[in-house]
């Protein structure tokens, strides 16, 4: 290979990789300095979609990749915690969001970049305090990302030579949808358009493609950033894959009008950077702000068109569950504690009712082996966890109140059985992490066996479900039942215990085998028993 290819190559690589790593690990020490609650910042400022753009747009900047705010949102939406009106709001955002990398890049500071990187260490290195050791990465991560784009740069200055390249450039100038297709394919690959935009940036700043090549190019670059939430939707729920639609939706809508009216856009363009004097790398970041940000202003007011279309895509009926509390309002507290109360029950019966579900899908994933099963468990396991904290904090605040005895066995009598139910949920949970072990290590149960527990699961089941109908309507006869039912599913782990050993014994089951259905056996009777520890509130058992 001849030598300058070879160096051509070396440095363009090798300050692609400091580049990447460079953005990744200032993301790292943004997330690090805000105390990584990301994922509530979404929750709690997603009230509407508006509030979901200025979401997605901080986010964004902290973690430095669309990409990232973007599955993270997919994620939220598969679990139930956002709905996809929320999710379009934070997916815009996010789009604006990424462009401060464009313009971090757009400040010549390039020269400086060895000694911030030296500062950067020193943070690290030298200062023990963590929240130094947090802002010296970020410094670190700024140094690295310009370091490694000059490296980038200076590698496709070369490039200019090549008559292959000027006639590309040139067909790119004419033919815009061929900068469009080239920018797509191109941040496919490397899955973040952050990469393909300083790239363009690199390339622009040499003189290496024109102003109007550069912006097809960069239309292409949105676009292709959004196959990582399309990677990320697959195999989730439906309302997941409608927002990864959405988010490719609105690239291409943007692209479409963008693509029309590309000469004025190129002017705009233009008029910017001779008004404001500014450097290529820097105008490459106010044409890639522009472009989000009108996209941003266009496509807002037609949010539920953009829902009607993707729903019309991808049809079915959702079955996502709502991860939000609905009845845990704080002024209930101020205006009355029983009423307060009465909602806090209320909310304690919904966490019940996913306890039930989550069993049911466990059961289900026992059965058939199939991963949704699984999928739809650990999300109702999280939906648990997550309510029981909603709802430990709202009995809290009512404690903090003044309660007559009455109200404050109630109080205690909600406290316990959200604890209880919260801990049947992490048992369902166990017994997944069970079936997901034996998946892995091709671990074989017996049919005798799985028809033990599929009998013991039902009847685990049956008494969860009498336990919360019987704390719904204060039902003794149900509490009673639920109470029989306890001994019933003690005696069962009894008699499977034994029945397992002559199996064992028999060589019939391996010994892997047998762990797993005993464990099993095991979380079920537990299950039982929390069961049976709200029945007895209803009886009045301490």
């Amino acid at each position: 290979m001849d030598l300058q290819w070879q160096s051509m190559l070396f440095q363009f690589f090798g300050g692609l990789g400091i580049f990447l790593f460079g953005i990744k690990y200032m993301g790292d020490g943004l997330q690090k300095s805000a105390g990584e609650r990301l994922r509530e910042i979404l929750d709690r400022f997603t009230t509407n979609p508006f509030m979901g753009v200025l979401a997605g747009i901080v986010v964004t900047m902290l973690l430095q990749t669309s990409s990232g705010t973007t599955v993270l949102t997919i994620g939220l939406v598969s679990a139930g915690f956002m709905n996809l009106r929320q999710a379009i709001g934070v997916i815009m955002g996010a789009n604006i969001g990424t462009t401060i990398t464009a313009f971090i890049i757009g400040i010549e500071i390039t020269e400086y970049a060895l000694p911030i990187i030296f500062i950067g260490a020193v943070f690290i290195f030298f200062i023990k305090n963590k929240k130094v050791q947090y802002f010296g990465q970020i410094v670190f991560g700024f140094g690295a990302l310009f370091f490694g784009l000059d490296l980038m740069t200076a590698g496709m200055s070369p490039l200019g030579n090549l008559e292959m390249f000027r006639e590309l450039t040139i067909n790119m100038s004419q033919y815009p949808v061929l900068g469009v297709v080239i920018g797509t394919v191109i941040t496919l690959i490397v899955q973040s358009s952050s990469v393909t935009i300083g790239i363009l940036q690199g390339l622009y700043a040499e003189g290496l493609i024109s102003l109007d090549a550069s912006l097809s190019v960069l239309f292409g670059d949105n676009i292709g950033t959004t196959i990582t939430a399309v990677l990320a939707a697959i195999g989730s729920s439906l309302a997941a894959r409608r927002a990864a639609a959405i988010h490719v939706l609105f690239n291409l809508i943007g692209t479409a009008i963008f693509l029309v009216f590309l000469p004025l856009f190129l002017k705009f363009v233009m008029y910017i950077e001779s008004l404001y004097y500014l450097n290529p790398k820097m105008t490459i970041a106010v044409a890639h702000g522009t472009f989000n940000i009108t996209n941003t202003i266009i496509q807002f007011p037609f949010i539920f068109l953009l829902i009607i279309i993707v729903t019309k895509l991808i049809p079915g009926e959702d079955h996502a569950f709502e991860f939000k509390s609905k009845h845990l309002d704080p002024l209930f507290i101020e205006q009355s504690t029983a009423i307060a109360l009465g909602q806090a029950k209320e909310e304690v019966l919904r966490m019940g009712q996913f306890a039930v579900k989550g069993l049911q899908e466990s059961k289900r994933f026992l059965e058939t082996k199939h991963s949704k099963h699984a999928d739809a468990a650990y999300q109702l396991e999280e939906v648990i966890n997550n309510i029981d904290t909603k709802i430990t904090n709202y009995l809290v605040k009512i404690s903090a109140t003044s309660l007559t005895q009455h109200e404050s066995e109630r109080h205690s009598i909600l406290v316990n059985t959200v604890r209880d139910i919260e801990r049947i949920g992490d048992h369902f949970e166990n017994i997944l992490e069970l079936v997901e072990y034996g998946l892995t290590h091709k671990v074989t149960i017996t049919d005798e066996a799985l028809q033990d527990l599929d009998e013991m699961f039902e009847m685990t089941i049956e008494s969860v479900q009498k336990a919360i109908e019987a704390l719904d309507f204060n039902d003794l006869q149900l509490a009673n039942i639920v109470a029989e039912k306890e001994e019933i599913i003690d005696n069962m782990e009894r008699q499977l215990r034994k029945k397992h050993i002559i199996r064992l014994n028999e060589g019939k089951c391996s010994a892997q085998g047998g762990i797993i259905f005993v464990d099993i056996v095991s979380n079920l009777e537990r299950i039982g028993d929390h069961a049976v520890s709200i029945a007895e509130v209803v009886l009045g058992v301490e």
